[in-house]
């Protein structure tokens, strides 16, 4: 029988009620809800974890038990944190409501390349609360703790209100002596590479941008803010354009122009003048840009070493048909440059830019309506503006690895990270040999990386409470996470298939 192999770190969540265990089963949400509702409607004990959230996962329990009951709840949660601006980020969010007699984050940080740096913050911080944060790291472990005292926790003396509220932010790095670095334990592997001192690529940017009549008010005022100071951080090799559109389709000039300083500032006063109006005829905008760039890249006014990418942002549901789109930006990028897609709000259909980012190598990202917009805006750019690679591939030797996960990327940035995982399917083999090819900013680019299967291994295995069999989990989690975006872009009998592979071993 093929069955997945136990993961509990990934999401084990128990509940001890009166003395009694209730183990947790991961379903599909919609199964998971159905039963909880049944157990409820039957007066069974019965608890339901859900998981959202913006920057962080935010849990929420449900549970259905007799008055006066005393409950334990207990929630392992594993993530693969995503490096971005050359640093690990690991957000905890914090709002106990109530002032909390043992309240303590403690994290502790194993990495084998070594830690290089690491910074410990909290938006609620206050130079009182300053002493209370402690961090050290040393070699390969890093140790964060906080722990304040009741009063510590106080707005003010003999206040009951808590000053805990916001996020406490973890921050660090690796010691980076090659570009790639491997962990391999119990016949998985696990590839990162982050090359460094290589020199950015010129970027060609098609902003693509909504300004249809629900970008009223606040929503337009925080766009022109971001675009405003977006364009401001071009750097003179790079190209744009701005594509606007609502019931019409209007642009900033005809085609690709570089970013001098005197077009910057034309640009910038162009940015100043943009109004909301009309309906919202993102079909024609983004065909628009597209086409754009690929005029850019036949005429040869953009260099062949150059990354080009779209950043459209939209707060509606476009007009028309939808599989319109998706066919239009399927055909006319033909694959040559990422799509993101930025979903400003909540009253939009975010499955959809999700599905036409992916289907065009990019991804969506929502930017929330809260004070900070402009600000998220900015972030997001500041995650690309800074290319280092395209059409990045991996490869390792057939004969001793399968399974592998996503492994070409047409774009490497600056501060980031590429992730691969496989299994090892020759138990013989006594070096792993990973080829990463790409283009770079003025030549073709191969670097090889060869890693020691028994040695990797053996500097893991004093770290069991950490690794044990992470990496195949890492490995799983991937393979599902990419299945899943594979099945959102397909139908019929393809998804259906797709629902159906199971990424883990017969055990």
């Amino acid at each position: 029988m093929c069955t997945p192999k136990e993961l509990k770190s990934t999401g084990n969540f128990t509940m001890m009620i009166d003395g009694v265990l209730y183990p947790g089963v991961i379903k599909e949400k919609e199964v998971a809800q159905q039963q909880y509702q049944k157990a409820v409607s039957r007066g069974q004990t019965a608890g339901l974890v859900k998981a959202s959230g913006r920057k962080t996962e935010k849990f929420s329990v449900s549970v259905n038990i007799a008055a006066a009951s005393k409950v334990t709840f207990e929630l392992t949660y594993e993530e693969l944190l995503k490096r971005s601006f050359g640093k690990y980020e690991m957000f905890i969010k914090v709002n106990p409501k109530q002032l909390v007699n043992k309240f303590e984050i403690d994290v502790r940080i194993f990495e084998p390349q070594g830690i290089s740096d690491l910074e410990a913050e909290g938006t609620f911080i206050s130079n009182e609360l300053l002493p209370v944060v402690k961090k050290s790291f040393s070699g390969k472990k890093g140790h964060v703790s906080f722990s304040p005292t009741i009063d510590q926790q106080r707005t003010c003396d003999n206040c009951t209100t808590s000053l805990l509220q916001g996020d406490f932010i973890i921050k660090y790095d690796v010691n980076r002596d090659s570009p790639s670095n491997f962990q391999m334990i119990n016949g998985y592997f696990v590839h990162f590479f982050a090359p460094k001192n290589l020199t950015h690529l010129p970027k060609n940017v098609a902003f693509v941008i909504d300004v249809s009549g629900s970008m009223y008010g606040r929503k337009i005022a925080q766009t022109r803010e971001a675009l405003i100071k977006i364009v401001e951080d071009l750097k003179e090799p790079d190209h744009f354009n701005l594509i606007l559109f609502e019931s019409l389709v209007s642009t900033w000039k005809s085609s690709l122009v570089q970013a001098t300083p005197e077009n910057v500032n034309e640009a910038k006063q162009f940015i100043e003048t943009i109004t909301d109006k009309g309906t919202t005829n993102l079909h024609d905008g983004l065909l628009t840009g597209i086409e754009m760039l690929n005029r850019a890249h036949q005429n040869g006014t953009v260099s062949a070493r150059s990354a080009s990418l779209i950043i459209m942002l939209t707060d509606g549901r476009p007009d028309g048909n939808l599989e319109r789109i998706y066919n239009t930006a399927r055909n006319t990028i033909q694959g040559k440059y990422p799509l993101y897609n930025l979903g400003f709000g909540y009253d939009l259909d975010y499955g959809f830019l999700d599905k036409l980012a992916k289907e065009n190598n990019g991804l969506a990202r929502r930017i929330y309506e809260d004070s900070d917009s402009a600000l998220q805006l900015q972030g997001f750019y500041d995650e690309v503006a800074n290319p280092l690679l395209t059409e990045v591939t991996l490869q390792y030797p057939e004969n001793a690895i399968s399974d592998v996960t996503q492994n070409s990327f047409k774009h490497f940035y600056d501060g980031s990270e590429i992730v691969v995982a496989g299994r090892i399917t020759d138990n013989d083999v006594n070096f792993i040999t990973a080829e990463v090819n790409g283009h770079g900013a003025f030549e073709d680019l191969t670097f090889s990386e060869q890693a020691d299967v028994e040695e990797t291994a053996k500097a893991l295995e004093d770290q069991k409470y950490i690794f044990g069999d992470y990496i195949e989990r890492l490995w799983a989690y991937l393979t599902i996470q990419q299945l899943l975006e594979k099945r959102a872009t397909t139908t019929g009998y393809e998804k259906s298939n797709l629902t159906a592979k199971k990424p883990w071993k017969c055990l």
